[in-house]
């Protein structure tokens, strides 16, 4: 059995990936700050002889170091991850963003044991750029602090493989959703957000006009994408897009959702965020080539997984 040792683990992409390794028997490590993560994302496992929980946080170096010394592989998701934050706390963001991801990149880096270092980054290094499909070649072009942040994670991973040896992969991923992401958070991402609204009988906020598409990618398919990362030899030092391949309008997705919890829609409309991009569209390529990734679960039945789930954890 590997080591894995999940930083942010107790988050929503984090917990998803523990709950998948716990139950493949393998020997994991969360570890978390909890200011975004939650011990609940971790109910069903939590008593599993196979998993340690460490309150810790990605900026404290000594810690970290004492938990990638028994590590075969660090999936790096801790992290501040929204760009609406980010414009408004940049330096809060970047401690935890960019000092965060080179503090474990210098734990691997210390331990020959770490075999790999899987980096979560994101869409948003993309920006604006009205070319689609993103491809991984294209020039960043970031929008926000928080797409800032995960360029310059990216860089010091490619960094670190070429001139320390550490075995890094880049993963960006986009919009990602399913269960155990919060939504009542004030900087809550679209899906959760749109369905806790519409099972209270009420209209989503959409911000421009609804006609800005997106990459939606259900948890399982990043979970997927994680796991195959552990296993791929050649995928070192790679920046890979992890995505369906296929996009929804904001407006199309809240009334696909209205539709599956059987309610009537009419959304409100306000002023587009600062920030926000217009169109993404992953290609996914280069992972499928690399990790032999390939997304086993659509947009339409992720969102119908996801409604179950939300509607069975408040029954």
């Amino acid at each position: 059995m590997a080591r894995y040792l999940i930083t942010g683990g107790a988050g929503f992409i984090g917990s998803n990936i523990a709950h998948r390794l716990v139950g493949m028997g393998e020997n994991v490590v969360i570890y978390d700050n909890f200011v975004t993560g939650r011990k609940a994302n971790l109910d069903g496992i939590l008593k599993a002889r196979n998993l340690r929980v460490v309150e810790g946080d990605v900026r404290d170096l000594t810690e970290l170091k004492k938990e990638a010394k028994k590590s075969d592989f660090i999936l790096h998701h801790a992290a501040l991850p929204n760009v609406q934050l980010s414009m408004k706390k940049p330096l809060e963001v970047n401690d935890v963003n960019v000092a965060g991801t080179l503090n474990v990149l210098i734990a691997a880096q210390t331990y020959a044991g770490v075999k790999r270092v899987v980096y979560a980054s994101s869409s948003a290094a993309y920006g604006d750029s009205p070319t689609l499909p993103k491809v991984e070649t294209m020039q960043n072009n970031p929008l926000s602090p928080y797409a800032v942040s995960k360029i310059a994670g990216e860089d010091y991973c490619r960094m670190f493989y070429s001139s320390f040896r550490v075995d890094a992969v880049v993963l960006r991923y986009f919009n990602v959703f399913g269960p155990r992401q919060n939504p009542k958070s004030q900087y809550a991402a679209v899906v959760p957000k749109f369905i806790s609204v519409l099972k209270r009988g009420r209209d989503p906020v959409i911000y421009g006009d609804g006609k800005q598409s997106r990459d939606f990618s259900y948890v399982e398919n990043v979970v997927d994408a994680n796991v195959l990362a552990t296993q791929t030899p050649k995928a070192g030092g790679e920046i890979l897009n992890v995505a369906c391949g296929t996009r929804v309008t904001i407006l199309g997705l809240a009334n696909f959702l209205a539709q599956v919890l059987g309610r009537e829609v009419t959304p409100k409309f306000e002023k587009a965020r600062v920030g926000d991009v217009r169109h993404s569209l992953a290609d996914i390529t280069k992972a499928r080539e690399f990790l032999g990734y390939r997304p086993k679960f659509g947009i339409e039945e992720g969102l119908r997984l996801t409604v179950a789930w939300f509607q069975k954890r408040r029954g």
